[in-house]
């Protein structure tokens, strides 16, 4: 075999053990990119090291095979030095700068996360009830999460689902000895139950079925054994299973779905209600979607003068159908709020309001065409890099920070939706909640306890226009 033949089949190898290099170390670009100012220098840094790696790479290309893998391996020397320059100088930066990529709250949420263990007692945490079975992936991933928020949150969990079950699926994922042990610090409860509602299951089986999961969890919060509930389950359920059982506050007609929209603004999302609960609306439910919309905006995302926004076709008054119009007429004599006027679809996600209002049929339609918007944009992008070796070599490096997108962008990564408008904190995850999802919605249910929601939501029963 000749020396120009021995030259085209290292030279690809190479190349790929390059790439794998990259791949396997994807960790510290995300880092490098998160650190933005505080890692600039050294990122610089790694980009020529790596940059040089590569020339070198390509020069052992031309040599003789026994040279081109020494050179190569020495490049990846170089290459791992400047990596843990890169992770020297994320240390600095980490705390503040990296992405909690899961979790809309953040900006809030950071002090719940830092509690001080050394003064942590079972005191001053919270009983959460858990609808264990609830969910496409239940029993095994809701207790995995469940298990990571006891660790990081000052909360308890009370997990409903059949107990043999429940354990069958810890020890299948590791999880045995970690659970047992947290059942001996009283931080954590299995509550027996019967199955779930299922997710294609009429709403009003809730009725039915009393020894189902959410019914459980559920009358844990009624009999005041927990402060909230959080399921991944049937959402109609769900909320059927909160009418019946803890009952809607007094003036709110309608309860709604209210969800967590990423803006342009990371730390500040848009809370967009309702988002599927009330297909068919009449005007004064949507201004009590606002009213609630502003008292959660106040306590939970911690905004002094939350500005309320109309879902709507156009910025002009008038403009809409003829349930936009009279909606716009009730919240614009509002004075217990601060009503922004009418927002379009393209103003949903800019940052211009705090709440935005409108049918569960529309804001359903918006939540899922948002759930679709990261997949598709991580397609897009990935279509569009170049071709050949620098290509593959340019997806290494992005991989994290195209991920880190999708991930902001899905809906299903950032936990779960409070149920507004019953008497009880209800928080309601996607179907396709998985550990982490379930970590930030046990956040989102520990924050709306601790900042009183309750108490203030049930103040709304005091206005004049929910007791005509």
């Amino acid at each position: 075999m000749g020396k120009e033949t021995l030259n085209k089949i290292n030279k690809p190898r190479a190349i790929r053990r390059l790439v794998i290099w990259y791949k396997r170390n994807s960790a510290v670009t995300s880092i490098v990119d998160t650190a933005a100012s505080s890692a600039v220098t050294a990122g610089n840094v790694a980009g020529n090291v790596v940059s040089s790696a590569g020339s070198v790479v390509s020069t052992a290309s031309n040599v003789a095979s026994n040279v081109a893998g020494n050179v190569v391996s020495s490049a990846e020397s170089v290459v791992n030095t400047a990596s843990s320059v890169v992770s020297s100088a994320s240390s600095l930066a980490k705390n503040t700068l990296q992405p909690l990529v899961f979790d809309p709250l953040k900006r809030l949420q950071n002090s719940d996360n830092t509690f001080d263990k050394e003064k942590d007692s079972q005191s001053n945490r919270i009983w959460i009830a858990v609808d264990g079975m609830g969910g496409d992936y239940a029993p095994g991933p809701i207790l995995e999460g469940c298990l990571e928020a006891i660790s990081r949150f000052p909360i308890n969990i009370k997990f409903v689902g059949k107990i043999e079950k429940v354990k069958n699926a810890a020890e299948n994922i590791g999880l045995s000895e970690l659970l047992e042990k947290e059942i001996e610090k009283d931080r954590i409860e299995l509550i027996d139950s019967g199955d779930p509602i299922g997710m294609n299951e009429e709403a009003t089986a809730v009725r039915k079925r009393k020894n189902a999961s959410i019914n459980v969890a559920m009358d844990l919060v009624k009999k005041n054994k927990a402060q909230a509930v959080y399921s991944a389950g049937n959402s109609g359920a769900m909320m059927a299973s909160a009418i019946f059982r803890v009952g809607r506050l007094k003036g709110i007609d309608r309860p709604a779905i209210g969800a967590l929209f990423p803006t342009r603004d990371q730390t500040r999302p848009v809370l967009v209600l309702d988002v599927g609960a009330n297909t068919d609306c009449k005007p004064s439910y949507l201004h009590q979607f606002a009213l609630l919309g502003n008292i959660y905006a106040k306590d939970v995302l911690q905004v002094k003068k939350p500005r309320i926004g109309l879902l709507n076709i156009g910025e002009e008054e008038c403009k809409g159908n003829d349930l936009s119009l009279k909606t716009f007429e009730l919240l614009s004599s509002e004075k217990n709020f601060n009503f922004a006027g009418n927002c379009e679809g393209r103003d949903v996600l800019s940052g211009s309001f705090d709440v935005v209002v409108c049918d569960g049929f529309t804001g359903n339609i918006l939540l899922k065409f948002l759930e679709s918007v990261g997949g598709v944009l991580l397609d897009i992008l990935r279509s569009e890099l170049p071709r050949g070796r620098r290509g593959k070599v340019g997806s290494a490096f992005l991989k994290s920070n195209l991920l880190r997108i999708k991930k902001r962008l899905d809906h299903a990564e950032h936990g779960g939706a409070l149920l507004l408008g019953v008497n009880g904190i209800c928080v309601i995850g996607h179907g396709s909640s998985k550990s982490l999802s379930v970590v930030s919605a046990l956040r989102l249910a520990h924050s709306a306890v601790n900042h009183n929601v309750m108490e203030n939501l049930n103040q709304l029963q005091k206005l004049q226009v929910l007791k005509s």
